[in-house]
């Protein structure tokens, strides 16, 4: 595996954090607690993994992406710095929710948690399609 590989890991990394939120969620709503619990770990450890591959790309390789389709950028913008700012603001929401869920205080972590995890959806969504614009529709040349 090379440098060039590791956008197509992190957004693998992304979609599998997406299928983990999207089961958890699923659980948790059905009672399941044990099988949610199970999944949001998941879904903090594939974060985790993505963010240290995401990392590694971008201080080893320092290029500037642009987006190519010019008639396609302000949507392509605005997607990017929704997910940027969300991206940021989801690190320290995720680590308080899965604290209380940790420390069993579960009142408080479901308060949290009703704006942790769709904030944290949408970044792992828009992190896949970030990556299919850039390099699947429309890829530079």
């Amino acid at each position: 595996m090379s440098l060039a590989d590791l956008p197509a890991v992190n957004a693998t990394l992304n979609g599998l954090c997406t299928v983990f939120l999207l089961a958890g969620f699923r659980f948790i709503k059905r009672g399941r607690r044990v099988a949610h619990r199970n999944c949001m770990i998941a879904a903090v450890v594939t974060s985790a993994l993505f963010l240290v591959s995401y990392l590694t790309y971008h201080f080893t390789v320092r290029t500037i992406t642009r987006f190519p389709a010019v008639w396609f950028r302000p949507i392509y913008l605005a997607i990017l710095l929704t997910h940027t700012v969300l991206a940021v603001v989801i690190v320290p929401l995720v680590l308080i929710t899965l604290s209380r869920a940790l420390r069993k205080r579960f009142d408080r972590h479901k308060k949290i948690a009703r704006w942790t995890w769709p904030l944290w959806l949408y970044v792992s969504v828009t992190g896949v399609v970030i990556y299919l614009l850039l390099y699947h529709i429309f890829p530079q040349r």
